[in-house]
C-alpha cells in the first residue's frame, strides 16, 4: 500500500494514493501512523480523497486509530470520504465518534483548534 506523506509544522497529511477503504487500508495505515508518530509528529489528518469506496471492514480498523490517538492526546481527522462512505460511517454511527471534515481546510482547522485547547489546558 503506498502513501504520500506531507509533514507540516504543526501536523502530518497521510494520502493513501489509491485502492479502498477496508480492514487492509486500515491495518497499513496503523503501522504508517506508528510509524510518523515516532518521528515526532502527533497530529494527523488522512485524506482518502484518492480512494475510491469504502467497505464495512474499515470501520473498526478507523475507529481505533481514532481512539489511539486521542488515548495519547494526539488529534487524528479524516477527510475526503465519499459519500458511500460516509453512509456506511452512518449505519453504526460511528460518524459522531471520530473527527470527519468534508475539506482539508476543515481538517486543518480542527488539528489547530486541537492542539490550542490542548496548549490552553497544559497551562493551568
Amino acid at each position: 500500500m503506498k502513501f504520500k506523506i506531507d509533514t507540516k509544522d504543526t501536523f502530518t497529511i497521510i494520502m493513501p494514493e489509491e485502492g479502498q477503504i477496508d480492514a487492509k487500508m486500515t491495518g497499513a495505515l496503523d503501522v504508517q501512523c506508528q510509524e510518523i508518530r515516532q518521528s515526532g509528529s502527533n497530529n494527523l489528518i488522512i485524506d482518502f480523497h484518492n480512494c475510491s469506496e469504502m467497505d464495512q471492514s474499515a470501520v473498526p480498523g478507523l475507529l481505533a486509530l481514532h481512539e489511539e490517538s486521542y488515548g495519547q492526546d494526539m488529534s487524528l481527522v479524516y477527510t475526503g470520504i465519499g459519500k458511500a462512505g460516509i453512509n456506511i460511517l452512518k449505519q453504526d454511527e460511528t460518524d459522531l465518534l471520530i473527527n470527519i471534515a468534508p475539506t482539508m481546510k476543515e481538517a486543518i482547522d480542527i488539528v489547530s483548534m486541537e492542539i490550542l485547547e490542548r496548549d490552553l489546558f497544559n497551562e493551568e
